[in-house]
């Protein structure tokens, strides 16, 4: 077996509108589609991060997710960028508190920690 490359993520949203504003006007990502699910009363976006995606649903009635302290199953999504120092101070402009930077250990590489509208953590890692 032979796998290429994560193809896409699957986040489920409190607020649809509050989260799709997030990741398309906060963090910039493109819409590919947009569908309603009348059957399922259910919203699904689908947002290219470089040649993978991210797929933004809303389920009526989801359970908070458990965070902290930390559970079992995916930890946080990580996003790549070239210049950690200027994203932070992006998101920090459009009001999305960023943990201070730190440095990974093993990979001498620059990282922090934010939150989506749900308090998924979200990752910066340093190309």
């Amino acid at each position: 077996m032979k796998i290429n490359k994560i193809h896409h993520v699957a986040v489920i949203c409190s607020n649809y509108e509050v989260s799709k504003k997030f990741y398309t006007e906060i963090l910039g990502l493109k819409v590919i589609r947009e569908v309603y699910r009348e059957e399922r009363e259910s919203y699904k976006l689908d947002l290219e991060i470089g040649d993978s995606q991210i797929e933004l649903f809303s389920f009526k009635n989801a359970p908070e997710r458990v965070s902290y302290p930390e559970a079992r199953g995916l930890r946080h999504l990580a996003l790549e960028v070239d210049d950690i120092e200027e994203t932070v101070r992006y998101l920090e402009g459009k009001g999305v508190k960023c943990e201070p930077i730190r440095i990974d250990e093993f990979t001498l590489r620059k990282f922090t920690f934010f939150e989506d509208p749900d308090k998924l953590p979200l990752e910066l890692y340093e190309k």
